[in-house]
């Protein structure tokens, strides 16, 4: 992609003014977007994207920029713009060769997404929302898209390392909105893989997706406000994990730890969570939507332990951030693309299976709310503080799930909702979003098991819950 030459060039000049550490980030994406309005084709769109990223390191001290033009005359006039950072003589011996380094696969796919027909694609399109609009005369309108991304990244260092990456993204977005007697109600379902076409055709049921995606946004238009006050919380498996992430898991990245920004700061070897929590962050799971074959710094992804048996045992660290903690970066290292700088950021992160059953978590809850959905929040990462509104709920009342209840929400800490947590169920299950942070907007999954909050706040306009 990018000619060796022109690369070593490149990072010699880069590294004249003292820099002990440069690296090239070459990309090219193509993404492909099929939109839906109820049963017609909406938009398609192609659009190619290309560039190189260059950073600069000195001890603890980062620069970094990126150009679309890859000519010779761009790059060597980026690398001695950013090396004007620096102000001493060369550290770094001059480079003189690049060393191979064969990436090993973790997806397999049958059919990749690409070689798909887009007649193939809109038709799947016009199924799935058709399931939806013939549900209920309720639901007035339905969005559907799928979205394919394929990425191809090259990486040099002046370690004389050299790395040639391909992904692949497929994602199928289903939004149905209904209305009635002055009232809205949305659901969105976003399920998407690493795993090629028979992902969408035979691992998932898109059918069963569709026809739960009509139910429950026609259930929660019924549904009563939600009571406010302080009393236990289920949160559901799967997408559930969101509170997870963002309470928890980005105050465990080495951006934010490496500064003593996070409230896990030199927490390490402490106890922050209830005894039965365990968690982990996976970038190495075949298939899965936020696992990658290296991470943005050329790093093997692996399953890094976060918590064990509620005690702190490691973060997520990019090699920069762990120069200020004495740690070597564990492939967490990830970024949008190559305009943005490379950080510690999540990929696959979960809350650990436990020992009980959904069912045995319900029956336990003598009177509560059972959320099973969210649909969006906000975290103060210097404090630990959120909220989350949930999107589908439920009261629960002596150990059965009642009636749906619209417009709750979580309202805690991220310190005090792991010591909260009392009971974890055995059905771990992920849900795929887009993460946003200062390395831009990424694939990962959240997930857990179903799990219990022995007490946390919650907001509603529908009274007490003693009144259910």
């Amino acid at each position: 992609m990018l000619n060796k030459s022109l690369a070593l060039e490149v990072i010699n000049v880069a590294s004249s003014t003292g820099a002990d550490f440069v690296e090239i980030f070459n990309e090219e994406t193509e993404r492909r977007v099929y939109s839906l309005e109820g049963l017609n084709v909406d938009a398609t769109s192609i659009t190619n994207t290309s560039g190189i990223g260059l950073r600069l390191l000195k001890g603890t001290r980062s620069v970094y920029g990126s150009t679309s033009d890859k000519s010779r005359k761009s790059l060597i006039n980026l690398a001695k713009t950013l090396s004007k950072s620096f102000e001493g003589e060369r550290e770094l011996p001059e480079l003189n060769g690049f060393d191979n380094i064969k990436v090993k696969k973790i997806h397999s796919k049958s059919a990749p997404i690409s070689t798909v027909n887009s007649a193939e694609i809109v038709s799947l399109l016009k199924k799935t929302a058709n399931i939806v609009l013939s549900y209920d005369k309720r639901i007035v309108r339905v969005i559907t898209s799928f979205l394919l991304t394929i990425n191809r990244v090259e990486i040099f260092n002046s370690n004389g390392k050299h790395w040639v990456d391909n992904k692949e993204y497929g994602r199928l977005a289903l939004q149905s909105i209904a209305s009635e007697n002055g009232k809205i109600e949305t659901r969105f379902d976003g399920p998407g893989s690493q795993g090629g076409w028979e992902y969408f055709t035979k691992t998932i049921n898109l059918e069963e997706i569709a026809k739960n995606n009509a139910k429950k946004v026609i259930l929660m238009l019924g549904a009563k406000e939600c009571p406010s006050g302080k009393f236990p919380v289920i949160i559901g498996n799967g997408w559930g994990g969101v509170i997870f992430h963002e309470a928890c898991g980005h105050q465990l990245e080495a951006s934010s730890v490496a500064k003593g920004l996070s409230v896990f700061s030199n927490m390490k070897g402490q106890q922050i969570a209830n005894t039965c929590v365990s968690a982990y962050d996976d970038g190495s799971i075949p298939n899965e939507w936020g696992s990658n074959n290296l991470d943005d710094e050329g790093n093997i992804p692996q399953k890094n332990e976060l918590i064990k048996d509620g005690i702190l045992t490691g973060y997520l660290i990019d090699s920069f951030n762990g120069r200020r903690m004495n740690e070597p970066g564990n492939g967490a290292c990830r970024r949008q693309s190559y305009k943005y700088e490379p950080t510690s950021r999540m990929s696959n992160t979960y809350i650990a299976p436990g020992k009980f059953t959904e069912d045995e978590i319900i029956k336990a809850t003598k009177l509560g709310l059972y959320a099973v959905s969210f649909n969006g929040g906000s975290v103060d990462p210097s404090t630990g503080d959120f909220n989350f509104g949930c999107s589908e709920a439920y009261i629960i009342k002596d150990g059965k799930i009642l009636e749906p209840v619209r417009g709750a929400t979580l309202v805690g800490n991220a310190r005090e909702i792991l010591k909260h947590i009392d009971m974890v169920g055995n059905n771990l299950a992920f849900g795929q979003g887009m993460c946003g942070a200062s390395s831009g907007s990424i694939p990962v999954n959240v997930g857990q098991p179903t799990i219990r909050i022995d007490e946390i706040v919650v907001g509603g306009r529908g009274g007490s819950i003693n009144d259910f």
